[in-house]
């Protein structure tokens, strides 16, 4: 472990599936997460938004270590990275963002997967973790998440992680340099199991 990660890394939950860890990012992922993405940059690109000319960079991961470690220290958000159970081969990400407390309660979901370990139901173990998360340890109330219409594999996960389609959000993100029309679906605490 970098002797930077240990003062600034925010104390974060390390959530455990069946054959998922997930947890905070660290400095010492950099190389595992810059080969995944830039290997899976075809598979990601037309799902994200357009990618910088440093994307991959060193320092363009440490400006989101520093987002991310941010968001914790202001409750605002988790980022967690998506590993095998050992925690030894990075798979994927995903983020609980935009927390809304007070009369809300309320998250945002986000994730990606790399090409390689896509298709294998390793992002719906990760995602029921991180809605047990939301629900019973930040006590939140709604969990969405948008996805492209066109995104068959995105609308079958959310689907069978419990979620539902409440409807259309027009142009709602630039991705892959176009705005976009996204779904919404949400899963609320009362009906997660």
């Amino acid at each position: 472990m970098h002797l930077l990660d240990s003062l600034v890394r925010p104390r974060s939950p390390v959530l455990i599936g069946e054959r998922v860890l997930l947890r905070m990012p660290k400095r010492a992922d950099y190389e595992a997460w810059a080969s995944l993405r830039g290997e899976s940059q075809g598979f990601l690109r037309p799902w994200e938004p357009e990618w910088t000319a440093d994307e991959l960079s060193l320092r363009a991961y440490r400006a989101r270590l520093r987002r991310y470690y941010g968001d914790v220290h202001q409750r605002s958000g988790w980022t967690f990275f998506v590993f095998d159970r050992e925690g030894s081969v990075l798979m994927g990400g995903l983020t609980l963002g935009q927390i809304r407390r007070g009369v809300a309660q309320v998250a945002t979901l986000g994730y990606w997967m790399g090409e390689r370990f896509a298709g294998q139901g390793l992002m719906r173990e990760a995602v029921t973790e991180v809605t047990r998360f939301a629900f019973a340890s930040e006590s939140l109330h709604r969990v969405e998440a948008t996805c492209l219409p066109s995104n068959g594999r995105s609308v079958a996960l959310l689907k069978r992680c419990g979620f539902s389609r409440e409807g259309r959000l027009r142009r709602y993100l630039k991705i892959a340099g176009t705005w976009e029309d996204h779904d919404l679906y949400a899963l609320l605490a009362e009906e997660w199991p």
